[in-house]
């Protein structure tokens, strides 16, 4: 008797339960059923009982499996050359989303309308950040913390950082000094060590050396990825939870208690000194955000009674987990992009090279100490600031810029008409936006020359269509941040190193290497396709939009 009810409540929790799901698939169907209706333009193939999903699963089957959905999504957006903007359902996975790559009405998401970010946004770094951030959050939270964060990424701030930027990078040059001529590495890896060595420092002051040996902070960010992206088999790994709890409360220790650390330092300081500020200067953005901290909190109480709130602290720790990983996993696989830039256009080898000669003089040795005295240089090299973005135009390291859509707020269309954006996530893309065919001339081809012309050249990129930073007052905080040190990586490398990529000897090496289960598998579903626009070096759904395979490459010695 006792089973038979136990399996009756089993059968109504499964009744309740199916019923449920019906209803929410209705509601959500319906939702996109009512825009249909309306004559918003729709990706074509969309079903009551999988919307879309079948439809993306179709196109992303053209690609190699481990590419970025930007591409995938650009490859939809194709289809839609006389709207721009369209409506996607990969419900469960994500909202209904209008997806735009029309510049002026992203400027509109992102600027007139500054739409909110989606709670989605949240969702995806969770894992990452921990908490709430200045990429997550909406309204007084993000302008309050926006604020108060600002100062760490000012001009004055960054100039400071330009000493410890060049060290690093003379660090990353011995290393690759010492795998020269000695076989393939894998460029990516050295790349992102060398951006967390100067992240860490800029954020919290820390001397970490992650180049030259391992740090517990830097190996749990490593293992620990963004949310997984529509069809990825990771999303649906049990195990990937527990794995993401024990890395979030890895760094989140860490972090807290070197906040912690340092706002007793800068408390003792205030405490010993006259004046009631500091004996020294805070240079890293933490410091700078408790010396702002410490300024609004003693003018409310005694500087004897101003403690560190669970909350601020809190708070603090998931934008700093937040900077760590924007700061060292955009930079880094922008790095490498470069790299593959160059590598396939020759020429630009060359005028880089002279570009550095005529700037810095013929002694390679003498760039990282005129560097240092002198952080203006950078701004005499214009050639190398037009390769870095155009690398970021054709490899934008953030995919998506997703916002929520609000009541009586409507995009328009190429073609004049307007899409309600209640009730649906708006999806602006940077990466089909860069390429459009419409308002780039030669979109897919590298020419850094595009920023250097005058605005009444065919060459000169349009307005508010170059977005790898974002447009707006979003836009991000980091910026020129990455931009200096990008220069200062190219500057310094280019004429010591030739780096070529190593995808065919990579390739064969794996293939002689695959186990009797990875032949058993390449037999039965193939190798797959492993080139996007006949590049080896695609970008990959890793946290940001690293090169496939980490972009093995060879090193080459430059003589002279």
């Amino acid at each position: 008797m006792a089973i038979h009810n136990n399996l009756l409540a089993l059968g109504v929790l499964a009744f309740i339960g199916l019923n449920y799901l019906i209803l929410k698939i209705y509601r959500h169907r319906s939702h996109v059923n009512r825009l249909r209706k309306q004559g918003v333009c729709i990706t074509p193939g969309w079903s009551w009982v999988t919307g879309h999903l079948l439809v993306f699963a179709r196109y992303a089957r053209k690609f190699p499996r481990d590419i970025t959905m930007a591409i995938v999504m650009n490859e939809m957006c194709l289809e839609f050359p006389k709207t721009e903007t369209f409506i996607v359902d990969l419900w469960p996975f994500m909202n209904v989303a209008i997806m735009t790559y029309n510049a002026e009405a992203g400027l509109l998401v992102t600027s007139k309308y500054n739409l909110p970010k989606s709670p989605t946004t949240l969702d995806t770094v969770k894992a990452i950040a921990g908490g709430p951030n200045i990429l997550t959050m909406n309204g007084s939270d993000w302008k309050y913390w926006r604020s108060l964060l600002n100062p760490g990424f000012s001009a004055a701030s960054l100039v400071d950082h330009t000493s410890f930027i060049v060290d690093s990078v003379n660090v990353f040059c011995r290393a690759l000094e010492e795998k020269a001529e000695k076989g393939i590495i894998l460029l990516d890896d050295y790349a992102v060590k060398l951006t967390f060595d100067v992240i860490m420092k800029v954020v919290m002051d820390a001397d970490i050396n992650y180049q030259t040996s391992d740090h517990p902070f830097a190996l749990a960010l490593a293992n620990t990825e963004a949310a997984p992206s529509v069809f990825e088999a990771r999303k649906f790994n049990p195990l990937r939870p527990i794995r993401e709890w024990y890395n979030g409360y890895k760094m989140q220790n860490f972090v807290t208690k070197s906040v912690k650390k340092r706002f007793e330092e800068m408390k003792l300081e205030r405490l010993v000194s006259s004046n009631k500020k500091r004996t020294s200067q805070a240079k890293s953005v933490v410091g700078m955000t408790l010396d702002s901290y410490f300024n609004e909190m003693s003018s409310k109480q005694s500087l004897e009674g101003v403690e560190l709130a669970p909350g601020f602290l809190n708070v603090v720790a998931y934008q700093t987990r937040m900077f760590l990983l924007a700061g060292n996993d955009t930079t880094s696989s922008t790095i490498v992009f470069i790299y593959n830039t160059i590598a396939r256009n020759p020429e630009v080898a060359a005028q880089l090279r002279q570009e550095h000669e005529t700037v810095f003089g013929p002694d390679v040795s003498t760039i990282g100490a005129q560097l240092k005295a002198k952080p203006a240089l950078l701004n005499d090299c214009r050639y190398t600031l037009a390769v870095i973005k155009e690398t970021l135009r054709l490899y934008p390291p953030v995919a998506i810029n997703m916002r929520a859509g609000l009541p009586n707020v409507s995009i328009p269309t190429l073609d004049g008409d307007k899409v309600p954006t209640e009730g649906c996530s708006v999806m602006v893309q940077p990466y089909a936006m860069q390429i459009n065919p419409r308002i780039w001339v030669r979109p897919k081809e590298f020419l850094p020359e595009r920023w250097l012309v005058s605005s009444d050249h065919e060459l000169y990129p349009p307005p508010n269509a170059y977005r790898p930073f974002d447009i707006g007052p979003r836009a991000c905080i980091g910026q020129q941040l990455t931009l200096n040190e990008m220069r200062i990586v190219v500057i310094m490398t280019m004429r010591r190193f030739d780096i070529k990529p190593a995808y065919d000897e990579f390739d064969e090496l794996a293939r002689k290497n695959l186990g009797l289960l990875g032949k058993l598998k390449r037999g039965i579903v193939g190798e797959g396709i492993k080139t996007f626009d006949g590049d080896r070096a695609y970008q990959t759904v890793k946290t940001g939009t690293h090169p496939s395979d980490s972009y093995p490459c060879r090193i080459e010695l430059l003589k002279g």
